[in-house]
C-alpha cells in the first residue's frame, strides 16, 4: 500500500502517521457514488443548495483554531495570512449561497411563440442551464483554503447544482483531512449523502489522471502549475467523451511603468512592489514577475527615474525576508528557475545565496529585445522574484506584452491620461490578460460579482472563464433550450427536473 507523508514547511520534519494513497478502486468509488447523488443535487432548489454551503462555512468557522494552526504547521504561511485565507473561504462559500437562494442557477430566458411564417414566427421556446455533473476539483498547493477541499471551485460547483470529488494537495494533506472531515459530518447533520463531496488523495500523477479519465466525471476545475495543468487538460480532451477543463495554471503578470508614473513617489511605489513580489515567498498566482520600465525621455530623465526606481526595489527587497517555500519541491524548482534566467541572459541585480530552507528574493534585469527573443524569460518562477525589462519605446512595450502571450493580469501604472499610446497600450493588456489593473499591485483577487480570474493561455486554459468571482458558477452549468415545453415543466421555472 502507497502511503503519504504530511511535514512541517519550516523544518521539514514529518508530522502525523503516514496516510493511505487513494487505490484506483477508491477513486473509482468516489466518481461512481459523486454520479449516483447527482441526479437529486441537481434538481433541488436554491435554498437547499444555499443550506448546505452555509452549513459548511460555519463548520470551518467552529474549528477556526484548530484548522489554522494544522495549516500554519503544513504551509509555514503563518496564522495572519491563514486566518485572513479562511475568512475569505467562508466567504466564498457564504456568498455562493446566497447566489443559489437568489436563484441565479436558473435563471431563464422565456421566448413565447410567435405565429406566422419562419424566420419570423417560432414555437415557444424557454432557454435554461443544467449543471453539468461531477467535477473533479483538484486543490491548489498555496491557498490550502481558498484553492482547496471547500474552496471557490467547490463552492461554486455545488451552487451550480453539480456534485464534487476533490483530489486533496499533497502539500496540506492533513489539513484536507480534517477539512474533509467536516464535510463528512455537515452532509450527515443535513441528511445529504456522503458521495456528494468526496476526496481522493496521491503523490504522483496517476490519481489526477484516473479521476479525469473516469467516465462519470463531467468537468475538471484545477489550480496549479502550467505543466500539470496541460497534462489533464489533454487527458480530458483525449477522453471518447471529452469535458471541459477548468484550469487556471501559471502567469508572470508584468506591471509596466509608464513615463512619468514614478514622479517623487519613486521609492514608495518600490517598496508596495517588494512587498507584492515577496508576498506568500512569491507563491501566488498573481505575483508580479515581470516590471517593464520605459527609457529615454527629454535628456533621459526617465532613464534616470527608472535607474533610481531600480535602487529602491533593489534595496526594498534586500530587506525582505521571505518565509520557507511551501514544499522542498518548490524550493527546488525556484532555484532552477533563476537559473535558467541567467544563463537565458538576465543580469541579477540581486541575487543574495541562502542557505536553509527560505529563499532570498531574487531581481534581474534584460533588455525588451532580449526578453522577446527568449522563451525561458517567459516562463513563471513560482517564488519571490521578478524581472526588470527595460523598452526603450512605447512600441517595444507592446512587443513585450505581445510575446507574454497571455497572463491573468497586466497592471499599468500611468496610464491616466488618454492618448494614442495609452489607448493602445490598454489594447495591447486587454488582449493578453484577464484582468487589468491602472492602480495598486496585482496580489490579491477579490471575490465580487465583476472579478475575472483567469486569462489566454498559458496563464489558464479556458480564458473565457473565471475561477474567482460570482462568474464561476457558469463554467459547471450548460444551455438548453426546451420547446413547446408543457406546463408542469415551466413551472419549475428554470429548475432542472
Amino acid at each position: 500500500m502507497r502511503t503519504l507523508q504530511s511535514f512541517n514547511a519550516r523544518t521539514g520534519e514529518a508530522i502525523g502517521e503516514p496516510l493511505p494513497a487513494s487505490t484506483p478502486e477508491q477513486i473509482d468509488a468516489a466518481a461512481e457514488a459523486a454520479a449516483q447523488t447527482f441526479a437529486d443535487w441537481s434538481s433541488s432548489d436554491g435554498m437547499r443548495r444555499g443550506a448546505l454551503l452555509r452549513g459548511l462555512a460555519a463548520a470551518l468557522d467552529s474549528d477556526r483554531v484548530a484548522l489554522v494552526t494544522l495549516a500554519d504547521q503544513e504551509t509555514g504561511l503563518g496564522l495572519v495570512r491563514l486566518n485572513g485565507e479562511l475568512d475569505r473561504t467562508t466567504f466564498q462559500l457564504r456568498r455562493f449561497a446566497d447566489i443559489a437562494e437568489r436563484g441565479v442557477p436558473f435563471a431563464h430566458v422565456n421566448d413565447p411563440a410567435m405565429s406566422g411564417p419562419p424566420p419570423a414566427g417560432h414555437p415557444a421556446m424557454v432557454r435554461q442551464q443544467v449543471p453539468l455533473g461531477p467535477v473533479a476539483m483538484f486543490s491548489a498547493s498555496n491557498f490550502p483554503f481558498a484553492f482547496s477541499v471547500l474552496g471557490g471551485d467547490t463552492a461554486s460547483a455545488l451552487a451550480a447544482g453539480c456534485s464534487v470529488v476533490v483530489k486533496a494537495h499533497t502539500g496540506h494533506l492533513l489539513l484536507s483531512a480534517r477539512v474533509f472531515a467536516r464535510v463528512q459530518q455537515v452532509l450527515k447533520e443535513q441528511g445529504l449523502p456522503a458521495g456528494l463531496v468526496g476526496m481522493v488523495q496521491g503523490s504522483g500523477h496517476e490519481v489526477g489522471v484516473r479521476l479525469v479519465r473516469h467516465p462519470a466525471i463531467a468537468a475538471g476545475a484545477f489550480t496549479g502549475s502550467t505543466r500539470g495543468g496541460a497534462a489533464l487538460q489533454a487527458e480530458a480532451s483525449a477522453r471518447p467523451r471529452p469535458i471541459p477543463f477548468y484550469g487556471e495554471l501559471g502567469s508572470i503578470n508584468p506591471v509596466v511603468v509608464l513615463p512619468g508614473a514614478l514622479g517623487t513617489r519613486g521609492a514608495e511605489l518600490a517598496a508596495t512592489l517588494a512587498g507584492s513580489i515577496t508576498l506568500g515567498c512569491g507563491q501566488f498566482c498573481t505575483s508580479p514577475g515581470v516590471i517593464v520600465l520605459v527609457d529615454g525621455g527629454p535628456h533621459d530623465t526617465d532613464t534616470a527615474a527608472n535607474d533610481a526606481f531600480v535602487d529602491h526595489l533593489r534595496t526594498a527587497l534586500a530587506a525582505q525576508q521571505p518565509h520557507p517555500m511551501l514544499t522542498e519541491a518548490m524550493r527546488q524548482a525556484f532555484d532552477r528557475g533563476v537559473a535558467h534566467q541567467q544563463q537565458a541572459g538576465a543580469v541579477a541585480l540581486l541575487a543574495e545565496p541562502s542557505g536553509g530552507r527560505a529563499p532570498r528574493p531574487f531581481l534581474a534585469q534584460v533588455s525588451a529585445e532580449g526578453f522577446v527573443a527568449s522563451a525561458v524569460l517567459r516562463e513563471e518562477v513560482f517564488g519571490p522574484s521578478s524581472l526588470i525589462v527595460r523598452a526603450g519605446s512605447m512600441a517595444q512595450v507592446r512587443q513585450v506584452l505581445d510575446a507574454v502571450g497571455g497572463s491573468l493580469t497586466v497592471t499599468l501604472w500611468g496610464a491616466e491620461a488618454e492618448s494614442d499610446d495609452t489607448r493602445a497600450l490598454v489594447r495591447a493588456a486587454m488582449a493578453v490578460a484577464g484582468r487589468v489593473l491602472f492602480a495598486g499591485v496585482p496580489t490579491g483577487v477579490a471575490v465580487t460579482a465583476a472579478q475575472q480570474h483567469g486569462g489566454p493561455w498559458p496563464s489558464s486554459t479556458q480564458p473565457m472563464s473565471t475561477s474567482v468571482g460570482d462568474a464561476a458558477l457558469s463554467r459547471f452549468l450548460r444551455p438548453v433550450a426546451l420547446q413547446d415545453a408543457p406546463a408542469w415543466l415551466n413551472a419549475r421555472a428554470g429548475r432542472p427536473c
